[in-house]
């Protein structure tokens, strides 16, 4: 019996330090989605920055 218990309580310690580390790395990668998801509206700010610019110069552009 009281090895049964010993390997319950030992099953349990890895499965408190596997939730440990799930959790870590949740939170690593929550912290780069949100970088990447930050990084992708910059990204798609300035292509939109840029669009508007070529529309600009080509509003300008005499007409052939």
């Amino acid at each position: 019996m009281q090895a049964e218990l010993d390997a319950l309580g030992s099953k349990l310690a890895q499965l408190v330090q596997l939730t440990k580390h799930l959790r870590e790395e949740n939170n690593h990668l929550r912290q780069e989605l949100a970088q990447a998801l930050s990084q992708g509206r910059q990204c798609h700010d300035k292509l939109d920055s840029a669009k508007s610019r070529l529309k600009r110069l080509l509003a300008q552009l005499p007409e052939e």
